[in-house]
């Protein structure tokens, strides 16, 4: 369901196989279980004695970087739809509070909950040659969770662009979303958009912030995500 490399000071999650990626309780488990084991071995180097920084990069393999919530796993039972959504909440909360700085390298289509994911790093990158970003819920009939829209109101800053992203339902091209304001940069294929993120990872990394103090100010800048999420927590917590 998925890896994690580690390169030196930078880890590489990557969601694997060709499928959609969907975000059902076993693919969420497995993400969260790799975003622990990064904090583990981010925060054991503190203790001994290594004050290096680190930085972790999500990416996925095939079409899909992910196409949202398993929804046909879920239909049946509104309990499902609830302890995904509980489940995802809680991986968004591992990477705002993760002592390092994330990007998600998006190498196909991110929709809905997928999407989602992606805004909850703090630098997107993608591919401009396959792919697009889609808010699909319009589409597909279901109103947006209220915890979405708080993250939506955090990460794109335009109140126009939101009014587009959640109420025209567009296909945004990593083009258009660089335009919007919505990702940090464009690149030609997949591996590129790797490569770029691996870059952006090391310019970060020679930075060599206290982790700590970089999860703290992340924190404070997502306060309202976390609230409406009932993650918040203090540093000293982290």
């Amino acid at each position: 369901m998925c890896s994690l490399q580690r390169r030196g000071n930078i880890f590489l999650l990557t969601l694997t196989g060709p499928g959609e990626h969907r975000l059902n309780l076993n693919l969420l488990d497995a993400i969260q279980s790799s975003v622990r084991q990064v904090r583990s071995e981010a925060e054991s180097a503190v203790v001994a004695g290594n004050s290096a920084s680190f930085a972790l990069i999500t990416t996925a393999e095939g079409k899909f970087f992910s196409n949202g919530y398993d929804i046909d796993w879920a239909k049946s039972s509104m309990d499902k739809m609830i302890l995904m959504d509980d489940k995802l909440k809680s991986v968004v909360s591992d990477l705002i509070t993760l002592p390092m700085p994330t990007i998600a390298a998006v190498t196909g289509h991110a929709s809905a909950a997928g999407f989602l994911f992606a805004m909850s790093h703090d630098y997107i990158l993608m591919r401009r040659d396959r792919g697009f970003l889609y808010m699909s819920e319009l589409d597909i009939r279901r109103v947006i969770p209220s915890w979405f829209t708080v993250l939506v109101k955090s990460k794109i800053g335009t109140a126009s662009v939101r009014r587009d992203v959640v109420l025209k339902a567009p296909k945004l091209t990593a083009d258009r979303a660089l335009e919007m304001g919505i990702i940090e940069s464009a690149h030609d294929g997949a591996a590129e958009t790797v490569t770029a993120a691996v870059k952006l990872a090391e310019e970060l990394v020679a930075r060599k912030w206290d982790g700590h103090i970089y999860a703290g100010n992340r924190m404070e800048l997502l306060s309202e995500v976390l609230n409406v999420i009932g993650a918040r927590c203090s540093v000293a917590k982290l």
